[in-house]
């Protein structure tokens, strides 16, 4: 039985070493990606009355961080430098600024935009972005508020 000719033999030890090269690069590869998922990923709690949880609410720490550094350029107790167009940074934001609300009291409306005006001028659409997702309530006139988590 012939095993075929020099040059023939030669192409497919060439071959066999070529993908025996991938097979390592691809093992190294998934092992490397195996410890990358054994460091667990933290993400920020969904707060219980959020209205409809979906993959905006996948928020990691260092995200969150990033989020707040980037629109609170003055520090966390500083102004809102702009609001974000993205829903997952929103609610980062959101989440922010319910903290600026005592959970145990029940405010009015203009109390509500009081609070919200000394971190963002347009308190309208951070109040309504707020009851929205979640984080505030309302009576059915609007005359008083309050936190939801």
């Amino acid at each position: 039985m012939d095993g075929g000719s020099t040059s023939t033999i030669r192409n497919h030890r060439f071959t066999l070493r070529e993908k025996m090269k991938q097979a390592k690069v691809f093992l190294a590869l998934m092992e490397l990606s195996e410890e990358k998922s054994k460091v667990q990923t933290k993400f920020v709690p969904i707060h219980r009355t959020a209205t409809m949880v979906d993959d905006r609410y996948n928020i990691t720490e260092e995200e969150n961080e990033e989020v707040l550094k980037a629109h609170f350029t003055e520090g966390l107790d500083g102004p809102l430098s702009t609001f974000p167009k993205k829903q997952k940074r929103k609610l980062i934001i959101l989440r922010h600024l319910v903290t600026k609300f005592d959970s145990n009291k029940k405010y009015t409306e203009k109390e509500v935009n009081t609070v919200i005006e000394s971190v963002y001028p347009d308190f309208v659409t951070l109040r309504r972005y707020l009851i929205e997702y979640g984080f505030l309530d309302r009576t059915a006139d609007g005359s008083q508020y309050w936190v939801k988590l």
